[in-house]
């Protein structure tokens, strides 16, 4: 199980098994902090009670130490997982939890309570599965390693099928597979010798860190206020006893990160971006100015359908269950790039969610302030007779974008909240109404959607987990390389979730406030242009290099073996798609990733052990 996650740590492995109590713990190492053997995991407390193995980083482990250092605790090693074991016997496991900051999965073994403590970061930055294989109570950092389990049954969750559809990934709590789940961001999961583990607890909760007593300051005390904080948070994230650098876009989010880096460093930043050839899709040209302006030491690489076609046979095996975030690919290209260079690199991903940086915080409420009024008798009809129009003019092969604004909004003709709204410009597919996202039946979500900083809310619970981490952590990952995300530092979030919306949405500009502290460091023309994001020329790519590839996925032979899609609809949309017909290209990558995933399952059954030839310590070993 350990070797099938080789490459989220190439530098060292290692297991610890207590066979009477019924527990074994494995662990791959990236080492980041004291890159001796001494950071060797699992690791065992200093009085011998608990056992830890723990993925990321937590970036107060220093103030941590010295206080616990202070309470008569010794130290043997420089590391972040001794400061973990340290506090939990100084703590107990519990309050240890509260005091951790930073992003982590990690599994603590209570020897003398016959207890394992399972826990995911505040925001689900690392990802920790879980569930039962007949007897055996299984977890680990992805599914791969799951699998590995000799009789781990792989039936796949229809209702995660539906789900993925909808929205492009697997929402949290469910996994692809019956009866294995993800554990939610913030909550940790108590597993007794001998009994059920029940539900996860929350000890962290968002809506309560937006409830939060609000910030009563001016604009310009609230601008040097991000700014410190910020700076803080930028200077937790770097430390490392290894090289480190940042992902560059020239966007407003990892622009004010490498600012921030470049305050701080004490020699030139290392940044990396990647551009397309194709026109309207190369934004590189914006991360060199940045950097150029800020002088850092810039690395960009060009990508090609080429590159492209040699990266799409990986995504199953890096993504471990489906996932239709395209821009998946040049995510992996640039962690690959960094890689050569670094080992950890900064990002400004959590920007959007945090600050209010997506277009439907603007027309989501536009919508419902037009729709509202309307009695419902009317707008259903009008919504219907909307939606088939536009059809029509889709199959002209009207522009993507807008066409998939107008079929959103026709169907949010018959929304009855904002939080419908929300949800129908959230999914993939068009249509109204639709499965509610497994959020909104926890109390974290029933009440959701009122205003539109509860649409922040919701984004942060939901899009930025499960696809803007996800998307982060299997890319950079698969190539060995820590990506960490310095604006979704806890300190970070707690002074953002305190501050009123106008500070974050003023009229039609979004991410108001940290904008405001860019702007001190970066000239406003470098870094303002309309929101793109991490885009690639997909449907270009479909119609061209890509089309022998997904004709071999979505051909009536093939979809007619599996019992999941309708193999008549989907070759009438890929039919019309090749055609010039439809801009549907998104929901065609849905279907694509999800076939790919599955020829990848089916190909892999039944589960086995993973053979490695590696290069360990020295050695090239057999495992």
């Amino acid at each position: 199980m350990a070797q099938a996650l080789h490459h989220r740590g190439p530098d060292d492995g290692g297991t610890w098994v207590d066979e009477r109590a019924g527990i074994a713990m494995g662990f791959r190492r990236l080492a980041i902090l004291d890159v001796s053997p001494r950071g060797h995991q699992p690791m065992v407390s200093a009085d011998g009670r608990y056992v830890v193995v723990f993925n990321g980083e937590i970036y107060n482990f220093r103030e941590l130490q010295a206080r616990l250092e202070g309470l008569g605790h010794t130290f043997r090693t420089g590391t972040d997982t001794e400061v973990i074991l340290a506090s939990a016997v100084e703590w107990g496991a519990s309050e240890a939890l509260v005091r951790i900051q930073g992003m982590f999965a990690y599994a603590l073994w209570d020897r003398e309570e016959r207890t394992l403590h399972l826990t995911r970061d505040r925001v689900g930055i690392k990802p920790l599965y879980y569930g039962w294989s007949g007897s055996t109570f299984l977890f680990g950092s992805e599914l791969s390693a799951l699998k590995q389990y000799p009789g781990f049954e792989s039936r796949i969750d229809h209702e995660a099928v539906e789900f993925y559809l909808d929205f492009g990934y697997v929402p949290t709590p469910l996994s692809i597979y019956e009866g294995i789940r993800k554990l939610q961001p913030g909550t940790t999961l108590q597993v007794r010798a001998g009994k059920d583990p029940g539900a996860p607890q929350r000890y962290w909760d968002l809506a309560s860190a937006f409830a939060a007593s609000p910030w009563t300051g001016c604009d310009q005390e609230a601008i040097e206020k991000l700014e410190n904080v910020l700076e803080s948070a930028v200077e937790r994230h770097m430390v490392s006893d290894v090289p480190l650098g940042a992902l560059l876009s020239g966007g407003i989010d990892s622009s004010a990160v490498v600012a921030m880096m470049c305050a701080k460093a004490r020699g030139r930043v290392k940044t990396f971006s990647i551009g397309f050839a194709e026109k309207g899709f190369d934004e590189s040209i914006f991360a060199r100015e940045v950097a150029h302006h800020l002088g850092t030491d810039h690395t960009e690489m060009r990508v090609s359908p080429e590159d492209a076609l040699a990266v799409i046979p990986k995504l199953p095996e890096i993504y471990d269950e489906p996932f239709a975030d395209s821009s998946q690919i040049p995510t992996f290209l640039i962690s690959q790039l960094t890689r050569s260079q670094v080992t950890v690199a900064l990002s400004g991903d959590g920007g959007d969610e945090l600050f209010g940086g997506y277009n439907r915080y603007l027309y989501a409420p536009k919508i419902w302030r037009a729709v509202k009024f309307i009695p419902m008798a009317v707008r259903v009809p009008l919504s219907g007779a909307l939606t088939g129009s536009l059809k029509v003019v889709r199959r002209c092969g009207w522009d993507g974008l807008a066409a998939d604004k107008a079929m959103k909004g026709a169907n949010a003709l018959q929304a009855s909240s904002l939080a419908e709204i929300y949800w129908g410009l959230c999914r993939t597919r068009f249509q109204a109404g639709g499965r509610p996202h497994p959020i909104a039946a926890e109390p974290a979500g029933k009440q959701s959607a009122q205003a539109v900083a509860d649409l922040l809310r919701l984004d942060m619970l939901t899009y930025l987990p499960d696809d803007i981490l996800t998307k982060v952590d299997r890319a950079s990952m698969a190539v060995s390389l820590e990506a960490r995300v310095p604006l979704l530092d806890d300190k970070l979030i707690a002074f953002v979730a305190s501050l009123p919306l106008k500070m974050k949405i003023r009229g039609k500009c979004t991410k108001w406030l940290l904008r405001q502290v860019l702007y001190k460091h970066v000239p406003a023309d470098l870094v303002e242009r309309p929101k793109a994001g991490f885009a690639i020329p997909l449907a270009a790519w479909l119609r061209g290099p890509l089309e022998e590839w997904a004709e071999s996925l979505l051909s009536a032979e093939v979809l007619r073996k599996q019992d999941f899609l309708c193999p008549e609809a989907i070759r009438s949309e890929w039919s019309e798609f090749r055609a010039g017909k439809q801009a549907n290209h998104h929901r065609l990558w849905a279907v694509l990733m999800f076939q790919a995933w599955h020829r990848r399952q089916a190909a892999a059954e039944p589960p086995r052990l993973i053979k490695h030839s590696q290069q360990y310590r020295g050695q090239a070993v057999q495992v």
